[in-house]
């Protein structure tokens, strides 16, 4: 794919924020220079393209891949999505408004995403269940890093969605990941070690099941994670916002889950 090109846009020689690049990749795709599907250009190209350093475009670029606007392949790139998206800020007005709570995101997460996981058993592609075997090991990869471990926790979820075949399906769980995502973000460095390990554990139960190519199995190993991240995030809702433990990466996370 050919780079895009921004004439006359003046350089911008300071850091710069998440939102620029967010802002700048959106901008591309209104202006149909990239459609989905297609490669975005390297982080070097768009740090130099929008003004910003490469670790601005790494962290934009990992907002982006948590609202399901971009994919990311290890050796492949990043690349649009393929899958419909709803725009998450009129979700997010509503939950300000009506004062969603966390039990009622979960319900719905679990009305969702249960029925998902049996499709995907069904009907995933094999490009499918490598993406989510990657997201598996990225997640063991992150234990010590609760932040970028959410990142992966919501890929993870938005592929078992996209591995469905069902488009309608795929942008529902969609748009309550972006607004579970902004959520869950302002906690995420509560988590435990062990809530962390036991996330990072059900997600493989799922992948397992979903590889294997077993609905039953896939739905029962959905809906158990969900309601134990469910019971695990009220326990820190509850709990004093202060204890921030420093934890340690596994020596050797999985390249790959089994």
């Amino acid at each position: 794919m050919r780079t895009p090109q921004r004439p006359g846009r003046p350089a911008r020689h300071a850091d710069g924020s998440t939102a620029q690049v967010v802002a700048f990749v959106r901008d591309l795709i209104d202006r149909g220079l990239v459609r989905p599907g297609n490669r975005l250009p390297t982080e070097r190209t768009l740090a130099v393209q929008i003004g910003v350093s490469r670790a601005s475009v790494r962290a934009g670029l990992r907002a982006l891949g948590a609202m399901g606007i971009i994919r990311s392949r290890q050796g492949s790139g990043t690349f649009i999505s393929d899958a419909p998206s709803l725009a998450s800020e009129p979700l997010s007005f509503l939950a300000a408004l009506h004062g969603f709570t966390g039990e009622q995101m979960y319900e719905a997460r679990r009305v969702l995403e249960v029925g998902a996981a049996g499709l995907a058993a069904e009907r995933a592609t094999p490009d499918q269940i490598a993406s989510l075997a990657d997201e598996v090991a990225s997640l063991f990869e992150r234990m010590g890093d609760p932040l970028r471990f959410l990142n992966h926790d919501i890929t993870f979820h938005r592929i078992v969605a996209e591995a469905s075949g069902n488009p309608i399906i795929g942008t529902l769980v969609e748009t309550v990941s972006a607004l579970y995502y902004e959520r869950r973000r302002r906690t995420a460095e509560q988590a435990s070690d062990r809530d962390l390990m036991d996330a990072a554990e059900a997600h493989r139960r799922i992948y397992q099941a979903i590889r294997a190519h077993d609905a039953d199995a896939a739905r029962r190993a959905m809906h158990d994670h969900l309601v134990q991240a469910a019971a695990y995030q009220a326990q820190e809702a509850a709990s004093v916002p202060h204890r921030i433990t420093k934890r340690k990466t596994p020596d050797h996370p999985p390249k790959r889950s089994a």
